[in-house]
């Protein structure tokens, strides 16, 4: 797993660290950096993989512009080629470091990844780690044997579960008309490839997936099941839908369900399906979602991530998401995102709960609105 990550010069962010847990929710105002939190993990996903031209950029979820807009705009004569940093660490203390610069002198510009001070300084104590480890020469070659790995580790970004990062985003017309696989494989950041992904569940290696997932469904209490037409014809993208309260036979598709099943269907699939990312995102994760469907959804998340070795950091500007996460858990964690009297976006974490004695214990959600966490704006 990712345990934390470091983010400089990227867009409103100066300097920013950030402790991650299995889950981990992202809450804060409108415009206070939670989106650029994630595109900058990213942005080092793209970096790891040396996929850094704009088509990859976008189709991961980053909101791609002029390479100035994507820059930390605080020093007052940026530099020209102002590098964004980012180091993201993860188990045994393996960290892949990635500096950022833009080619300038392209006719549209280009990303590239350079050497910046701490990747230096991280190759050095990696060397010296190496070559200092012990004066027994019948082990050097063994030291030397080393080198290799280690460096692939530091540069290549194969540390963990980053290469796979993705945004999501899903939007209900994608959902909706089960829109074909895009360039990302499985699953498309605006939720493509769905219906494809889901008949390729629909075997017997993965049949027990699928049958978790139509389970996990029932959280939405009209839902009985579905299956996938063996009948379809070629380029036909459709399932039948069983609503319990209709009689026997009444089937409909996804272009008649609502869209909260949609997304939920969404993110069963991303949680339960062996061949999506183990580290991943979703931006605004309450979209369509009634406010106890949200809770429920997030304990699901919780299980479901442990269960199946997942991952994922949440956006939300849902109260009722907070109600669904055990803060006691260490692997559970509630950031607040806010912006300094400079305008850097800033992160907290929010403590587990500890009522006063005597006083009744005061929810999340309600803590939140009630300005107790902060991540409300305070201008009006």
């Amino acid at each position: 797993m990712i345990r934390n990550v470091r983010i400089e010069n990227y867009k409103s962010i100066s300097d920013l660290s950030i402790d991650l847990g299995r889950i981990t929710v992202l809450i804060g105002a409108n415009g206070s950096g939670k989106s650029n939190i994630l595109e900058a993990i990213a942005f080092a996903s793209a970096a790891a993989q040396n996929k850094l031209e704009n088509e990859f950029l976008s189709s991961r979820g980053i909101r791609v512009t002029e390479s100035q807009f994507m820059r930390s705009a605080f020093e007052r004569t940026p530099t020209p080629g102002h590098t964004i940093e980012i180091s993201v660490k993860g188990e045994g203390d393996i960290t892949f470091v990635c500096g950022l610069s833009a080619d300038e002198t392209a006719s549209y510009p280009k990303w590239k990844k350079n050497y910046t001070p701490r990747l230096r300084e991280i190759m050095s104590d990696l060397f010296t780690k190496i070559f200092l480890r012990e004066f027994d020469l019948k082990k050097l070659d063994e030291a030397f044997a080393t080198i290799p790995g280690m460096l692939e580790s530091v540069l290549t970004g194969k540390a963990g579960t980053l290469p796979g990062f993705l945004i999501y985003a899903p939007e209900n017309s994608a959902l909706r008309t089960f829109q074909a696989e895009g360039q990302i494989l499985p699953l498309g950041i605006r939720g493509e490839g769905l219906f494809a992904h889901l008949k390729g569940l629909n075997s017997e290696k993965h049949r027990d997936r699928l049958e978790t997932i139509k389970e996990k469904l029932r959280l939405i209490d009209w839902f009985e099941s579905f299956d996938i037409p063996a009948d379809l014809s070629p380029g036909e993208r459709s399932i039948r839908i069983r609503d319990r309260y209709l009689p026997d036979g009444a089937l409909f598709d996804q272009r008649s369900a609502n869209e909260g099943f949609l997304f939920l269907l969404f993110y069963m699939t991303l949680l339960i399906s062996p061949e999506t990312p183990a580290f991943f995102s979703i931006d605004n994760v309450d979209t369509s979602l009634n406010p106890k469907l949200c809770i429920a959804l997030i304990q699901e998340f919780v299980t479901l991530a442990k269960e199946y070795d997942k991952q994922v950091i949440l956006t939300t500007h849902n109260p009722a998401i907070l109600d669904g996460l055990n803060l006691h858990d260490d692997e559970q964690r509630l950031l607040v995102v806010d912006r300094n009297k400079d305008g850097h976006t800033r992160v907290l974490r929010v403590d587990p709960p500890k009522p006063a004695p005597g006083r009744q214990r005061v929810n999340l959600s309600e803590a939140f609105m009630r300005g107790y966490i902060g991540g409300l704006p305070d201008n009006f």
